[in-house]
């Protein structure tokens, strides 16, 4: 079971007691901003949160939460990375996305008393808040610029997933690597118009969450490659042309 946030220690994936790590969450800043937006929570907002928030520690490939498992809270990646996907009955894991901490995990089950609509893996060592539905009811009761800012994160939650609906509906698959890429990239300094995209995730994962088989993208990877836009050196895909990797996106 997790452990409410004013207790002094936590369990880790093996259920072992640990001491705390890091900053307690009711006054940690980067993951309320993170998860409700500017401006940022007042003291007394991240106290009333963090006394009902719950945190578990969960070691890479291990269930966060099952697809139709009840919903009861509101979940958050505090830190680390979880794939959210459909688990089939053979055991396979199919990736449509990958969240990284601070983030939403699921932000709606618990609201609608409806089971999870994904399953959640851990794909590193994680940190979940979790927020119970009914304790976080009455802090908002109480809190009422932190229910405003809840519903402006359903709306961004929302709308995500209905760009990312477009993109996979309207654009041609090369397109939808570029975007992909694009997301991703990190300036290299001093190299203006240059970004390095570091892969966590595995060709398979990366091609389910494009809607398209392994084999493709790796002939993607090769086109872009042929084109002068990126260079590949294992796990590290350097885009050279920021520029025309946005106008691929584009098209």
């Amino acid at each position: 079971m997790p452990e409410r946030l004013g207790a002094t220690r936590l369990r880790d994936a093996n259920g072992a007691s640990r001491p705390r790590t890091g900053v307690p969450l009711a006054s940690d800043s980067v993951l309320w901003r993170s998860l409700l937006g500017d401006p940022a929570v007042t003291l007394a907002e991240g106290d009333a949160l963090g006394r009902i928030a719950q945190v578990r520690n969960i070691g890479t490939g291990q269930t966060v939460f099952a697809r139709m498992a009840p919903a009861r809270a509101l979940v958050a990646l505090r830190e680390g990375e979880v794939a959210l996907g459909l688990r089939t009955a053979d055991g396979t894991f199919r990736t449509e996305r990958i969240v990284r901490g601070p983030a939403w995990l699921d932000l709606s089950s618990a609201w609608l008393d409806e089971p999870h609509a994904m399953d959640a893996r851990a794909s590193s060592p994680v940190t979940v808040v979790e927020l119970p539905r009914d304790d976080l009811a009455a802090c908002l009761a109480a809190h009422t610029d932190l229910a405003f800012r809840l519903i402006q994160g359903l709306a961004r939650e929302v709308q995500a997933l209905a760009v990312n609906t477009h993109e996979l509906m309207h654009k041609d698959a090369p397109a939808r690597l570029a975007q992909w890429l694009r997301q991703r990239c990190e300036p290299v300094a001093g190299r203006e118009g240059q970004a390095i995209v570091q892969l966590h995730e595995r060709k398979r994962d990366v091609a389910s969450q494009l809607a398209i088989t392994p084999e493709t993208l790796s002939r993607l990877m090769r086109s872009f490659t042929r084109q002068g836009v990126i260079e590949v050196a294992g796990y590290t895909v350097r885009v050279l042309d920021t520029e025309v990797l946005g106008q691929l996106a584009e098209a």
